[in-house]
């Protein structure tokens, strides 16, 4: 009887983690992938992972407030995060994720700026959020690594 008390146990729990992203709102295709890698190990050596699908869990920390474009995941470990970023209009992303967790599949992209690029970039999102821009903070050429979202669910 014991037995039967866990496994039914067991099998409910399963069913109320498997429905929790079953009311997810959906955005772009579907996902594929079942197997999540930690944001962590992507920024430890984002090398290994340019130009692979991969699928990513976190907290969305910021959005796009102009085009729904982008938005940051918090990582599973202190202080980290990664951009998602899609094609302007593919798929727009709400300002209503901030705060909500989200599960993202795509690919992850190299990004390599030079010093010009760079202050343009930092300058554009700057302006996207609203924030004043400081060029100085702006040294030298840059690399940063973000995910180019196929699709997503936000809970």
């Amino acid at each position: 009887m014991k037995k039967i008390s866990i496994l039914c146990l067991v099998t409910l729990l399963s069913l109320m983690m498997t429905a929790q992203w079953a009311f997810a709102e959906q955005y772009g295709q579907p996902l594929t992938l079942t197997e999540v890698t930690k944001i962590s190990i992507i920024g430890k050596n984002p090398e290994l992972f340019v130009d692979k699908k991969v699928l990513v869990k976190g907290l969305v920390v910021d959005v796009c407030a102009k085009r729904g474009c982008w938005m940051d995941l918090a990582s599973d470990e202190p202080f980290e995060k990664i951009q998602i970023k899609v094609l302007d209009g593919v798929i727009v992303f709400p300002l209503s994720a901030k705060g909500k967790t989200a599960l993202v599949e795509g690919v992850v992209e190299e990004l390599s700026l030079s010093y010009e690029e760079a202050l343009e970039h930092a300058e554009h999102q700057a302006e996207e959020k609203g924030e004043a821009f400081d060029p100085s903070t702006i040294t030298g050429p840059q690399t940063t690594y973000r995910i180019r979202a196929l699709g997503a669910e936000i809970e």
